[in-house]
């Protein structure tokens, strides 16, 4: 994803395709040294363009307005010929060259300051962007500034020199080559001799951070100080890159690299990120939008989209970042629905268009088009194929057109030579095609035969023109049966029968139960969710007309706010205005006092909440409607087809908040935010229970009755995002606790002290949440009594925590722990000869505390859990009282009747269903600490 579209996380068998790759060979070079005065908006520019063989003499390009080229090559004249408006007001020059000349050089200078705007009215989104800007508190160019000369010929390769003012330093594509940090200034060069589309430059006062990526180096640079943030930038990327290395091909540049802006973005560059200070920080980024952006730069900044032919980028990269990263959760077919449920919800009537439309995204609609309608597609061609030939397809397509330019067309050949098929009808119908299918299913019967069942039942297509060629999937639950029958049925008519042999009696037949085919969803197959009200071509909005003066102004500013956010058509009106809810567009009701509240209850009264007059109840959760703000959404009771929502809140402040977080719960079905910012504290959707596509059969007694569906295949995933530990740092950890200094780590001693506090800090960097005695502490103390002699001293268990996400569990916890204190100078337990010499513990335990460390730092940055885990360094082991014992009893958050498990790191288990697998080395040798833990 290049500026121009804001966000949304080994090669083997590689197949040539045959013919030539397209190259593209209208490159120019641009050798640039550009001095910025950031205070002064101001920028001066020496460029020395070389351009392709075939140029003739003379050529045409735009610069910023302002900013007076003139030739510093003898003989090259220029001439200003005409302004225009592109994304900044340009000045169009003629350059006349000597014959054969290829090289000449430009001088220019001048002031670029463009305030940031609103990016515009999409419905999960809401960012600030600006063409150009530089200002004192950073500098973003890109190729919409128009501050380098455009001839228009196509991609472009550069050497890029920046001096700036010190303290300052600049980041751009490709690799690093010089970096002075000196007291006046900073100078710094970055090359990228891979084409590009366009030349990037990004300055601020960054603190830099980076590690080692294989062959890649892994660039943090932030605006304030935050080694525990960078750290798990830098580790994600390593991974991130890691696992893209090895399912797409090498990674194509020397450096990946996420950079800090000064204002909400979420940009995707090649070769770096720039995301904006809060966005960094939100706890999902890291598995969600990082490992998009980190994608890109495979697809969209390396092998570029041919974008007159559709782009085909956004839709692979979400398949293989987005969707991937939730496959590898187990959330694929969650996903996939969500991705199924925006198109039904945004893309109604005139906004649908085929791929081969899509450019970029600019409204829901087109996200749902160009996003979630390409995902779809990749993914239908990734089980009609298999994984293996998949992965081959997206490796040849990548190995052919890195640096290229290709299209559907090249994605179509690649794939047909991994798998040997024609993929034209594929290609045509999901590609070229407007719309999607819309499934059906009826007259299910099951009769009995003498080795089963024979099943039947008819499919039908009931969308309007031809059929699709479909291959659907069917799962049938059968009586006595824990698993599912499970096939796939080629449908190619807009009606055919099926028959099935079953082995079981047919209790329950579900069509695509996991959401594998892109299709439009039927009303009934999707929870009530905002997307419906959102997404809605036609919006009445009705205000409180009763509300108090100041609530009801906050009421309309909020109106004001939907209207931005979606609809086509809002139209607002007070309640009292209204004879009846209208059935021919959805309907949004503001306010506890709306003469409509009955309406909005009783379209609830199927759902579990209840609506109190002091407070709300959902499922098991009561909040005071004092202090809150509701969202939820139902059907029009008069048309099932479309929406019904209803907010209300009891504070005025709390609706500016509310109004701009809103687009961003898109796909939930009811939400509770607290306070004036407002912050989330419950969160849903609906359940559903009446599925078009779920049909129900008798049992042998003859009686239908509701039964779920059996369990389904397990899928794995594309590929697994590997583990990446860090031998070297878990060493580091070893030889700090075993070091002379600490003199053994024995009880009561100041090297005990010196290994907590060390503890405490690597937990802190790793992300973890202090856990001890008190809020915002990592020490439980009590004062026991060992050594020798004999006497009291304080001992600490350092504790940190990851907070489980599911409230079903709250209370419940993994614990895992390792002690850290040793025999110090030979008490208790010393052996013949040995009394008064340091005893270094490397093995026991050193070894693992390095593993405890590790394993906090590797699952701190993968999603979160669905139950609490709690580390714990303990003390205690080598004097008698464990103190992880005494952690568990005294610790009332996690009582041992709550925790799931107890794991020392000698111990190989796997705790909660399917929750973690916690491997680790305990007491073993220190060769051994390599092994870790990995979550799953």
């Amino acid at each position: 994803m290049n500026i121009r579209n804001a966000l949304s996380t080994v090669v083997l068998g590689i197949l040539l395709m045959p013919g030539p790759a397209r190259a593209d060979t209208n490159i120019v070079h641009h050798d640039l040294k550009v001095t910025l005065s950031p205070t002064g908006h101001r920028l001066s520019v020496v460029d020395t363009m070389t351009l392709p063989a075939d140029t003739g003499e003379e050529l045409t390009f735009v610069l910023h307005a302002g900013l007076k080229p003139q030739s510093a090559t003898p003989g090259v004249k220029i001439t200003k010929t005409a302004t225009a408006s592109r994304a900044v007001p340009v000045e169009v020059y003629r350059v006349r060259l000597p014959a054969a000349a290829r090289t000449f050089t430009l001088k220019y200078r001048g002031v670029i300051d463009h305030p940031l705007e609103t990016a515009g009215a999409e419905q999960a989104r809401g960012f600030q962007n600006s063409p150009g800007l530089i200002t004192g508190d950073g500098v973003v160019l890109s190729g919409n500034t128009n501050w380098y000369p455009d001839p228009g010929m196509g991609l472009v390769t550069f050497d890029l020199e920046v001096t700036m003012p010190a303290k300052w330093d600049a980041v751009s594509q490709g690799e690093r080559t010089l970096h002075e940090l000196k007291k006046k200034k900073t100078l710094v060069r970055w090359q990228s001799l891979e084409p590009q589309e366009e030349i990037y430059l990004v300055a601020a006062q960054f603190i830099e951070y980076d590690k080692p990526a294989g062959h890649v180096e892994a660039m943090a640079f932030l605006r304030t100080p935050d080694p525990g943030l960078a750290g798990k930038y830098l580790d994600a990327t390593t991974s991130y890159l890691a696992l893209y290395d090895q399912l797409i091909g090498p990674y194509p540049y020397k450096k990946f690299a996420l950079v800090e802006n000064f204002w909400e973005t979420g940009f995707g560059m090649p070769s770096f990120t720039l995301l904006g200070p809060k966005i960094i920080r939100l706890p999902f980024i890291i598995n969600t939008s990082y490992p998009h952006e980190i994608l890109h730069n495979w697809w969209g900044n390396s092998v570029f989209p041919e974008y007159e032919k559709g782009n085909w980028s956004e839709g692979l990269t979400a398949y293989l970042a987005d969707h991937l990263m939730k496959e590898q959760q187990g959330g694929g077919a969650e996903y996939r629905l969500n991705t199924l449920q925006k198109y039904a919800d945004y893309v109604l009537g005139s906004r649908d268009f085929p791929l081969t439309g899509f450019r970029s995204r600019h409204s829901s609609s087109s996200e749902a088009i160009g996003y979630g309608k390409s995902l779809m597609f990749f993914h239908m061609l990734r089980l009609e194929l298999g994984d293996e030939v998949f992965k081959k397809g997206i490796q040849g397509f990548y190995k052919n057109y890195v640096f290229r330019s290709a299209s559907f067309d090249e994605l179509r050949t690649s794939f047909e030579a991994a798998s040997g098929k024609d993929l034209a009808p594929q290609f045509e119908q999901w590609v070229a095609r407007t719309g999607a299918p819309v499934l059906k299913v009826s007259e299910a019967t099951a009769l009995v035969v003498q080795d089963g069942f024979i099943f039947s039942a008819r499919l039908e297509q009931t969308q309007p023109g031809d059929a699709y060629h479909l291959l659907v999937p069917i799962a049938v639950t059968m009586g006595g049966k824990d698993k599912t029958f499970q096939t796939v049925v080629e449908l190619s008519e807009k009606k055919q029968e099926l028959k099935l042999r079953i082995p079981g009696r047919p209790l329950r037949l579900d069509v695509d139960p996991e959401y594998d085919l892109f299709r439009r969803l039927d009303s009934s197959e999707l929870p009530p969710a905002i997307s419906q009200a959102l997404g809605a071509k036609k919006m009445l909005v009705l205000l409180p007309s009763s509300a108090p003066k100041d609530l009801l102004q906050a009421y309309r500013d909020l109106a004001a706010s939907l209207g931005r956010s979606g609809p086509d058509e809002v139209e607002v009106k007070l309640d009292a205005e209204v004879a009846a809810l209208p059935a021919d567009r959805a309907v949004t009701l503001l306010g506890w006092e709306n003469l409509f509240l009955n309406e909005a209850t009783t379209n609830l009264s199927g759902y579990d909440v209840q609506i109190h007059p002091q407070s709300v109840r959902i499922s098991q959760t009561e909040l005071d409607r004092s202090g809150h703000a509701f969202v939820f959404s139902a059907r029009l009771p008069k048309n099932r087809d479309l929406s019904l929502l209803f907010v209300a809140a009891d504070r005025a402040d709390a609706l500016p908040g509310l109004g701009r977080k809103l687009p961003h719960y898109h796909k939930y079905s009811y939400l509770a935010f607290e306070g004036a910012e407002p912050v989330n504290v419950a969160k849903g959707r609906w359940p559903v229970v009446d599925s078009p596509l779920t049909v129900l059969l008798p049992d042998v007694d003859g009686k239908v009755r509701r039964v779920e569906m059996g369990k389904l295949a397990l899928r794995e995933p594309l590929a697994l995002l590997p583990a990446v530990f860090s031998k070297e740092t878990m060493m580091e950890t070893v030889k700090y606790l075993s070091d002379k200094e600490l003199e053994g780590r024995g009880f009561g001693t100041p090297g005990i002290d010196k290994a907590a506090n060390y503890i405490a800090e690597q937990f802190k960097l790793a992300g973890l949440l202090p856990a001890g005695d008190q809020d915002k502490t990592w020490f439980q103390a009590w004062e026991d009594s060992g050594g020798e002699p004999l006497h009291k001293a304080v001992m600490k268990n350092v504790i940190g925590i990851i907070p489980g996400k599911n409230p079903a569990m709250q209370g419940q916890s993994v614990v895992v722990g390792a002690h850290y204190d040793h025999l110090g100078l030979g008490w208790p337990d010393a052996r013949e000869g040995q009394m008064g010499k340091i005893h270094p513990g490397a093995d026991d335990n050193a070894s693992g505390v390095a593993v405890l460390i590790e394993l906090a730092r590797v699952l701190a940055k993968a999603p979160q859990p669905d139950r609490s885990i709690v580390f714990i360094a303990f003390t205690g082991e080598e004097t008698g009282k464990r103190g992880s014992q005494h952690y568990v009893a005294n610790e009332k958050r996690y009582p041992p009747d709550k925790c799931i498990g107890m794991v020392n790191l000698d111990t190989v288990g796997r705790l909660g269903k399917g929750k973690l697998l916690v491997l680790g080395a305990g007491s073993a040798n220190s060769g051994s600490i390599s092994s870790g833990a990995q979550g799953s």
